[in-house]
């Protein structure tokens, strides 16, 4: 399931995140992806099993920590290629003492957004 794309996205669930970072195949995902993967291609690179890969690649999208985009191919068959969401995790303590999450994320441009719309949208139909 791939996350609203007009969701609040400086605002993940502190729980999702820290699950997801506690996960260690879920952190093999994460070193392994340098550039978009299809889910196959990130079973190969991080030696997790292909349907343990999509149970966290869904966890990290939930926690915000992956995009996910669709790869258009000219055979009709369209697949769902991840890339990371963010820089920097920081759990921190507020004035109230609640713990919170900041992501920190590189910067995307109009194009990027519109994209990730399109991709969205076309999943949508």
């Amino acid at each position: 399931m791939a996350r609203d794309p007009f969701a609040d996205e400086d605002a993940p669930d502190l729980q999702e995140v820290l699950d997801a970072l506690d996960d260690p195949a879920c952190r093999k995902i994460v070193s392994a992806l340098e550039e978009p993967m299809t889910a196959d291609e990130i079973s190969e690179a991080s030696g997790v099993p292909l349907s343990t890969t999509y149970r966290k690649l869904d966890m990290l999208t939930e926690a915000s920590l992956l995009e996910e985009g669709l790869e258009i191919r000219s055979d009709g068959q369209h697949a769902s290629k991840y890339s990371l969401a963010f820089e920097e995790v920081v759990i921190g303590l507020s004035a109230d003492r609640e713990f919170t999450v900041e992501v920190s994320r590189q910067p995307r441009s109009a194009d990027e957004r519109l994209a990730n719309i399109w991709s969205e949208v076309r999943k949508e139909t």
